[in-house]
């Protein structure tokens, strides 16, 4: 007869009695039907197989009874659903001003804006401070044919005396090793940039506030702390550097937490509403409030009563490396203390706390040896565990490991749900770093966290990254995106700081407007005057004496309207129009004179061109009577007879709309597609005309302002460069920086510049972007709209082929609101100019005016009209001016233009 293992074998049968089984037990037989001689491999073959069979029915058998046993442990995916709700409000109650104070879950502001976009560079130092030792790493990332980093590190141990001792004492002995690496590197000279890992909850004002002082003032050094971040952030950094999708982190090890990039407008603990911010959740205090007391069981309020803080990281104790083991442990007393284990026998061992770890949860649970490793390590806990407790302990293991990543599926099914909500996509596509022990060492783990997470959120696709580096890594990467965005930030400071005009500037400008107005209306200098001043003939504004039928031409930009007005006067007067609006094609606009005159102009009785604006170019008109040009083109029709009696610009028009309703309106503005103003001057001002009683309106045309280089010292590269490749080079300077055409051209130029530069669309400019207007105005308004959210200027944005990220848009959102804030400060130091010669004609000290005012960008960008009045109102304080919007166009006040001269010549006569 010979042995083996725990088999008997003869020629005539195999006998299996399980090992560490008392007398009496049962075994397997197996007799052959006559006489075998087997070798050693077949018997052990079949061995296999009969230990196999044995242990698959003796674990079906012991499954299901721990499973019953701790059926409270067991969660569906429905109850893991209702969790991650439960973790949304908490979320949603740390971010919030008034709920924060009783909030479980914190939601730290980490001020980290930005993960690395791959343009990092530089030498930087990183601490990690976490434990009974510390880490000091030199990071060099640098740029060659791609993007690399060096590490080179070094570890420090902390006594224990420090650790419990006094804060001073941390950072003086964190001082001195830091003083310690940087003179073993030989960059004690120098000044570098550092970040700070700290792994514990931190709450921050800034980045750069913390640890400053403690670190760097007693010390022959000098760093400048850009960052202090825990260690989740780092993680998080250190992902994303490698992938910069990666927008959450996650540590799963001795403790557990999560950080992600939540959008600044749902920080209420922090200023400001644009942007992303990456948010410490420190959700292991998920539940301290209750919240979870319904799935926690008397093994983690054991678990939680022998803590050093009862009642507090409650989520942190169900599911983290500390607390794992541990409650293996307490269940594996229970068990044995009701005879369900080890024959009912406990150990000094099994009693004591901590005997049992987590890294032996880990190695109990692995497929292959699992259950060798079981028996060595229940046998040192002296309670010699036969094969069924055996497998019993690696399905307790299995189902605690199991409830730990079922959690923390849910919490960050949570935060993922979120992410997605934020950015308003049907699908979330997105990366989470994770770093910790516990995911790393535990077989099977990060498989049952990611199958989890994809059922809970299913709407989702979602990269688990390893962090192979730490924290330490995105310590110095957080450093290095801090850095970068410093110097972005100084050098796009710089390049807006042209269009930021001091108060200064703009009374020079409102002095200079003043200079041509002057010029324009002086017979000797007309001629050579920037702003003509041309004389309009309109003599009064409406009494509301005016009555008859009009028809009214507009043409002032893509379309031509034909109007039908009947003015009414009386107790009731009213004004009543008929109007058809026709498109203008390009090639009428840039033809013929002939051809424009099929369309109309429009409607004194002689008006001479003096120049196109807004797009135009038709040829053959310039120095021609535009009244002329439309009583030709209407014969040529052969149609009908019309007596053109008024020919006005837009200006003239909207100040007579708005004077039929306010008699204090005495001035017009444009500010729309073109720029311009008139006003009603004193006769005797206007040396080009004859006579010196009453008041003439004047039609400035003070787009031209500036032709004369008196600007030249406020325009910027990106003006020449619109002008340059405008369609009339050198005119309309005034005009080209602050009305509609030209500010999205303006935009284009900057964000090329920007981009050549690296600061946006990760440096690649786009066809796109390359294209001559196709940044139109109207994108301005859109995307300085306060009501819009980050991501629909993203949204804007990829309409026009720019595919941008949170950090671009912020900066495009920037550079529009500079460029039309200095758009409407320029028209207001301009009105300034031209409200306060009405108040120094009338030798009043103080005066009230309205100004009547038309134009697609003073009606639908957000703030122009604001920062106009408000421009106005420093630079003309002796004026109190009403802005009136008029509401019907010029083309109404061209018909009260002829309703006005027709009773003016009545009256005449």
């Amino acid at each position: 007869m010979t042995h083996f293992s725990s088999f008997v074998w003869t020629e005539t049968g195999i006998f299996f009695k399980p090992p560490h089984q008392g007398e009496g037990t049962t075994g397997i037989s197996l007799f052959f039907s006559s006489p075998f001689i087997l070798s050693p491999p077949v018997y052990r073959m079949i061995a296999a197989q009969l230990l196999a069979y044995y242990f698959t029915e003796l674990k079906d058998d012991k499954v299901k009874k721990i499973d019953k046993y701790l059926y409270a442990m067991r969660f569906s995916d429905e109850t893991l659903m209702d969790i991650m709700k439960r973790f949304r409000r908490e979320l949603g109650n740390g971010l919030g001003r008034d709920t924060n104070p009783t909030a479980t879950v914190k939601m730290l502001p980490t001020f980290v804006r930005s993960i690395p976009d791959g343009s990092e560079k530089g030498d930087f130092i990183a601490l990690d401070l976490g434990g009974s030792a510390f880490r000091i790493l030199r990071v060099k990332v640098s740029h060659e044919k791609k993007q690399t980093v060096q590490m080179e590190s070094q570890i420090y141990d902390t006594p224990e005396d420090i650790i419990h001792g006094s804060g001073t004492r941390l950072f003086d002995h964190v001082a001195e090793c830091l003083g310690d690496f940087m003179e073993k590197q030989n960059i004690k000279d120098k000044k570098l940039s550092v970040g700070f890992t700290f792994s514990f909850p931190c709450a921050q004002t800034k980045l750069n506030e913390f640890s400053h002082k403690q670190i760097c003032c007693t010390m022959d050094y000098d760093a400048d702390i850009m960052a202090v971040v825990n260690d989740t952030v780092g993680t998080m950094m250190t992902c994303g550097f490698d992938d910069q999708r990666c927008e959450v982190g996650i540590i799963i090890g001795t403790g557990t937490n999560a950080c992600y990039m939540e959008e600044l407008r749902h920080i209420d603990l922090v200023e400001g509403d644009e942007g992303r911010m990456c948010i410490n959740t420190e959700w292991g205090a998920f539940g301290d409030n209750g919240m979870l007391e319904d799935i926690r069981t008397e093994f983690d309020r054991e678990i939680d009563r022998g803590s050093l803080n009862p009642g507090k990281q409650l989520f942190e104790k169900m599911v983290s490396g500390m607390y794992m083991g541990e409650l293996v442990r307490l269940i594996l007393v229970k068990m044995a203390k009701e005879g369900f284990l080890f024959e009912g026998r406990i150990t000094p061992e099994l009693l004591t706390k901590g005997k049992f770890e987590t890294k032996h949860v880990s190695s109990i649970e692995k497929n292959k040896e699992g259950l060798a490793k079981a028996k060595d390590i229940l046998g040192r806990l002296g309670v010699e565990p036969s094969a069924d407790d055996c497998v019993a302990v690696q399905h307790v293991c299995t189902i605690v490991s199991h409830r730990s990543a079922n959690l923390l599926a849910a919490t960050l099914g949570g935060i993922l749900s979120r992410l997605k909500d934020n950015k308003g996509n049907p699908r979330l596509r997105t990366t989470v770093g994770i770093d910790g022990s516990l995911y790393k060492m535990h077989p099977q783990y990060a498989r049952r966290l990611h199958k989890t997470v994809r059922r809970l959120v299913p709407e989702s696709d979602v990269r688990f990254l390893l962090s192979e580096s730490g924290s330490s890594k995105g310590a110095a990467m957080v450093t290095a995106v801090a850095y970068r965005l410093a110097d972005q930030r100084r050098q796009i400071t710089e390049t807006l700081a042209e269009f930021r005009l001091t108060s200064d500037q703009l009374l020079e400008v409102k002095k200079r407007m003043r200079t041509e107005i002057q010029n324009g209306l002086g017979k000797k200098t007309h001629d050579s005057a920037t702003i003509k001043m041309w004389p309009t003939y309109v003599l009064s504004t409406p009494d509301g004496s005016e009555n008859g039928d009009f028809l009214a031409l507009d043409l002032g930009g893509t379309n031509f309207r034909v109007l039908l007005v009947k003015i009414r006067s009386g107790k009731r007067r009213t004004v009543e129009m008929h109007n058809k609006i026709y498109a203008i094609p390009m090639e009428v606009m840039q033809g013929t004179g002939e051809e424009v005159s099929k369309f109309g102009i429009t409607v004194n009785a002689i008006g001479i061109l003096v120049t196109w604006t807004k797009g135009f170019k038709a040829t053959d008109c310039e120095g021609e009577d535009v009244v002329g040009l439309l009583r030709e083109g209407i014969k040529r029709r052969e149609e009908f007879d019309l007596d053109v009696v008024a020919v006005v610009n837009d200006t003239v028009g909207t100040m007579m709309t708005c004077a039929y309703e306010e008699p204090t309106c005495e001035v017009g503005l444009i500010a729309g597609t073109g720029s311009n103003a008139c006003y009603m001057e004193e006769m005797r001002n206007i040396e080009v005309v004859e006579g010196d009683v009453g008041r003439m309106c004047v039609n400035m045309e003070w787009g031209a302002f500036g032709d004369n280089g008196c600007l030249d010292d406020i325009r910027t590269e990106y003006d020449r460069a619109v002008d340059d490749f405008s369609l009339n080079l050198g005119k309309q300077r005034y005009e080209k920086m602050c009305s509609g055409m030209y500010l999205g051209e303006i935009v284009r130029n900057i964000l090329i510049d920007l981009t050549k530069r690296g600061f946006l669309f990760r440096g690649q400019i786009s066809e796109t972007l390359k294209t001559r207007g196709i940044f139109e105005t109207k994108f301005l308004s859109q995307i300085e709209s306060d009501r819009l959210a980050l991501l629909q200027v993203r949204s804007i944005l990829q309409q026009l082929g720019l595919d941008s990220t949170c950090d671009d848009s912020i900066i495009v959102k920037e550079v529009c609101g500079t460029v039309s804030r200095r758009a409407a400060q320029l028209c207001g130091a301009g009105m300034a100019a031209v409200v306060d010669k009405i108040r120094e004609n009338r030798g009043l000290n103080q005066m009230d005016i309205t100004v009547g005012v038309d134009g697609t960008l003073y009606k639908l960008h957000p703030h122009f009209s604001g920062i106009m009045h408000q421009t106005v109102k420093e630079l003309a304080p002796k004026c109190n001016v009403n802005f009136l919007l008029s509401e019907d166009g010029s083309g109404k006040g061209a018909a009260l233009i002829t309703a006005v001269g027709c009773r003016m010549r009545e009256q005449k006569s």
